[in-house]
Parts: C-alpha cells; sequence; structure tokens
C-alpha cells in the first residue's frame, strides 16, 4: 500500500499576496482558484517538478505558523540563483559539518547535507535542499 503525500495546507491571512508570491516568485503553478461563497477559497498550488502541492487556506490566527518544508534539488547553486532571480529573498547556501552549521555548499556535495532556505510573505518557512543521489525510498537504505 503507498500512502503519497500530495498536499500541505499553510495558512494565510492575505490569499491574493500569498498566491502571487508562489507563483510570481517561487514559480509554483496554479492548480486551483476555487470560491464557494464568502468564507471558503481553495487556492493550490504546486512547486516545478513536485508530485505535492500546497494549498494556501485563509487562517489569520495562524499565518506564518508553517515551518520547515522541503523543496528537493539537484543543483543548489542553481537553485539559489533561480529564486535570487526572481525576487526571493534567499538566505546564503549552507551545510553541516562537525556538529555546526558552516557556510556554502558541503564539499564533497553530499546528498541531504547542502540547504538554503526562504519565506513567503507572510512568515512560512521553507528550505531548499540539495539531492543528488535520490535514496530508493526503501527501508534500510
Amino acid at each position: 500500500m503507498d500512502f503519497k503525500l500530495e498536499l500541505i495546507v499553510i495558512p494565510v491571512a492575505d490569499v491574493d499576496r500569498v498566491k502571487a508570491f508562489y507563483i510570481d516568485n517561487a514559480g509554483f503553478r496554479l492548480d486551483v482558484d476555487h470560491s464557494a461563497g464568502e468564507d471558503f477559497r481553495v487556492v493550490q498550488l504546486t512547486p516545478p517538478g513536485s508530485a505535492c502541492s500546497i494549498a494556501l487556506m485563509r487562517n489569520a490566527d495562524a499565518a506564518g505558523a508553517t515551518q520547515g518544508l522541503h523543496l528537493v534539488v539537484s543543483d543548489i547553486d542553481a537553485a539559489r540563483a533561480e529564486l535570487t532571480g526572481r525576487g526571493v529573498d534567499v538566505g546564503d547556501v549552507y551545510h553541516f559539518a562537525d556538529g555546526g552549521q558552516l557556510p556554502g555548499p558541503d564539499p564533497g556535495r553530499a546528498s541531504y547535507n547542502s540547504f538554503v532556505s526562504f519565506s513567503d510573505p507572510e512568515g512560512n518557512g521553507w528550505l531548499v535542499q540539495e539531492v543528488t543521489q535520490p535514496s530508493s525510498g526503501q527501508e534500510g537504505d
């Protein structure tokens, strides 16, 4: 039995402002923008190449509460350059070694060890992680 993660709900106060950020700056594809009356609206967006989408749901009390979402890329430097070029305020590339965070990509470009981060306009936080050799998804990898 496969259990596929396909949608993550992100609470926001201003759906239109955050929707524009994800489309215009982060390069996500708009899948759905559906309203049913004044109190219900679903905006679903998908990152380029992803099988998992996000849904923006109006919830001002929880806006900015979603942290640690990961986008996986094959080249962290190219991903950072693309996001920066689209106007996203992206942090510098970093990696972990000897128990700490160090500047720059992993020297050996080991998968799962080079990152950049950014936030949407309401503070929901993302990590972009370089994976050059993805695992097979099997236990014990």
